[in-house]
């Protein structure tokens, strides 16, 4: 089994939380004011890459707040989580420090 590190509760199972789709997507600031290919690319299209990605997730079944998750697709490995709100962490330095 998974086990997530909820920044606010700590280290819980993944029954605990649900996954909320690729992090740091940044809502239309001015909504009227985009076309339908806007639209699409901000609903629709996303990252999947082989290797890390950036995510986010609730806890469910605890505090019930979203944060973010930085994750090794292939290896289903979590690298670090952080609050929601905070900066893109520097997925080089990850990879260093994890030593992939």
């Amino acid at each position: 089994m998974l086990l997530i590190d909820c920044p606010h509760c700590g280290q819980r199972p993944e029954l605990e939380f649900r996954y909320g789709g690729e992090a740091h997507i940044a809502r239309p600031l001015e909504p009227s004011k985009i076309g339908d290919e806007d639209w699409t690319q901000y609903l629709y299209l996303r990252a999947n890459p082989k290797g890390l990605h950036i995510e986010r997730w609730r806890h469910a079944s605890g505090c019930g707040r979203f944060f973010n998750c930085v994750r090794d697709t292939v290896s289903d490995v979590i690298l670090k989580t952080y609050k929601a709100g905070e900066p893109k962490p520097d997925l080089s330095k990850l990879t260093r420090e994890a030593g992939q």
